[in-house]
């Protein structure tokens, strides 16, 4: 009986292949490749060949723009009316008309940004800000400048703040009597020193009838009567002060004096009516003759 030859034993090591594919699934970079970076690529590709196709295309922008139109148009995001605070009659109308907004719109289709550009261009708007708030509102809050002075120059007549912005204008001095006057060129770049005069002339206030700019670098205190306070460049208000105190000593203003020229504040030079100089005249033609005599 022969014997069968016994079989040889499977050697239990891995062969060189294996043993180096079983290597590099140990490498995290090749592990990351085949759990992320494969399927990754496959899913690119597809979506690409996918994407290619111009009947594909279409149908994803109609969807997506379907799904936006279904989001947009959902009662929470619809604005049904425009609420204004802080505003006159007049700018609300004003503000009204140049932001006309067809309700209801949704809050998306809203320019808000545009919306508060366009309402700070009114010069009688200080601040503003536009949002929607709850309830559908759009939401406009305004702060108006305050008129401060009127500023007649050539033909036109503005009010102006304090800092010298122009508010609005006007069609006559007499619609806001309540407010002081200056006058001439340039006289808008110096309101915050006008509104120190105005504040200095006191006693006199009654009888300030404005102020008039000259040379674009002073001022002069028209008052009743055709008198005039010419003041200096420099220090006006302390140019001011000194003519009303010669004017409680002396009773300065009171008399028969137009000009009162303290553009020189160490030599203070006065201007006299014509009539009063006549007067004066006339009364040192008599002293003379009485002196002949």
């Amino acid at each position: 009986m022969t014997r069968k030859p016994k079989k040889a034993k499977r050697d239990p090591a891995p062969s060189r292949w294996a043993y180096r594919v079983h290597r590099m699934w140990l490498t995290p970079f090749y592990r990351s490749m085949l759990r992320v970076g494969l399927p990754t690529f496959l899913i690119l590709t597809a979506a690409g060949w996918y994407i290619s196709n111009p009947t594909n295309r279409f149908a994803i922008a109609e969807k997506a723009a379907e799904i936006r139109n279904s989001v947009e148009s959902r009662p929470e995001f619809t604005v049904k009316l425009m609420a204004i605070d802080g505003a006159t009659p007049v700018v609300d109308a004003a503000i009204r008309e140049m932001v006309p907004v067809d309700f209801p719109v949704s809050s998306f289709d809203l320019d808000l940004e545009g919306m508060q550009q366009t309402i700070a261009a009114l010069d009688v708007i200080e601040r503003v800000s536009v949002r929607v708030r709850p309830g559908g509102v759009l939401q406009v809050d305004v702060a108006e400048r305050e008129p401060a002075i009127i500023w007649r120059t050539g033909g036109n007549i503005d009010l102006l703040d304090r800092t010298g912005h122009r508010v609005a204008s006007l069609t006559e001095r007499q619609v806001r009597a309540d407010l002081p006057l200056i006058a001439g060129q340039g006289a808008n770049e110096a309101v915050g020193e006008a509104l120190a005069l105005i504040t200095a002339s006191g006693p006199i206030a009654p009888r300030l009838r404005g102020l008039v700019r000259v040379g674009e670098r002073r001022w002069d205190l028209v008052l009743d009567r055709d008198q005039r306070i010419m003041l200096p460049e420099i220090a006006p208000v302390e140019a001011l002060e000194q003519v009303l105190a010669l004017d409680e000593a002396q009773d300065l203003l009171d008399r028969d004096i137009t000009h009162i020229d303290m553009r020189n504040p160490g030599r203070p030079t006065l201007r006299m009516a014509e009539q009063a100089v006549e007067e004066l005249r006339r009364i040192r033609s008599l002293d003379r003759g009485e002196a002949g005599q």
